[in-house]
């Protein structure tokens, strides 16, 4: 008992160098950072996800870095370190759901429902209504899925090759953010394909129209039409979509 009162201000400020990794990558963590969310519920999770991970944690080498009870100045700087490298963590899975949001304001112009405004899925910033739905769908599946258990069993792996009060090679980081936009992109364009092709060839077949007949306003003639086979699209790929999107999503959380 008298041991564990000695080691206990110790293992409190290994907790709180958890709590900033942990947190850090939940703020920024598809789901977890939506702002539909209130800050004190993602407060509280945040810490109740530590508190249960720290246990497993304590009990790993990278997370109980030998010596004493760091002072005041150590104790910062090792705080700001778990804090940059929570953020990476973080940050590669959102620069997947960036790039997919992106494309799916693309996917909503191209079958002409870009100018009905709806509430964001994250964020604050208006989005059309079809974005929303995609996204919301999206982050839903990463929970349906257990990929955020797998986020948080890759924060425990992190510890392996980033231990505390150690920092990466930045140029490393940087190499690898670079290709996970990459990687990001490509799926995101993958998943959304057969929208481009529906709106090349829509949009020729109208201006094909409009040229042979200008007298006729075909642009917006065609709006319902482009609409309508547009949603008709939708309903068959979106199964299809969101498989491809989560499956590249669930390799980059398991694999790095």
């Amino acid at each position: 008992m008298a041991a564990f009162v000695e080691q206990l201000p110790q293992t409190v400020l290994w907790i709180f160098l958890y709590f900033c990794r942990i947190g850090a990558m939940l703020m920024v963590f598809p789901g977890y950072s939506s702002t539909f969310i209130p800050v004190r519920v993602r407060l509280m999770l945040a810490i109740a996800i530590t508190l249960a991970l720290s246990p497993l944690l304590l009990g790993l080498p990278g997370a109980r870095p030998a010596g004493g009870e760091p002072s005041a100045g150590a104790l910062l700087y090792l705080a700001i370190g778990e804090l940059l490298k929570g953020l990476a963590l973080g940050l590669m899975a959102r620069l997947f759901f960036l790039a997919f949001e992106f494309l799916a304001s693309a996917v909503s112009m191209f079958i002409g429902l870009g100018n009905f405004p709806g509430a964001p899925a994250e964020g604050i910033q208006p989005q059309p209504v079809l974005v929303s739905f995609i996204m919301l769908g999206a982050a839903m599946l990463v929970f349906v899925t257990d990929l955020h258990v797998q986020a948080l069993a890759a924060v425990l792996d992190s510890y392996a090759v980033l231990p505390i009060g150690t920092f990466g090679d930045a140029g490393g980081f940087l190499e690898a953010l670079v290709g996970k936009l990459s990687a990001a992109t490509f799926l995101s364009l993958q998943a959304t394909a057969p929208f481009l092709v529906y709106a090349i060839i829509a949009n020729l077949a109208i201006g094909l129209v409009n040229r042979l007949s200008p007298q006729i306003p075909a642009y917006f003639i065609s709006l319902p039409l482009l609409i309508a086979g547009g949603l008709f699209l939708l309903m068959l790929a979106l199964d299809e979509m969101f498989g491809v999107f989560i499956a590249g999503f669930a390799d980059m959380i398991i694999n790095g």
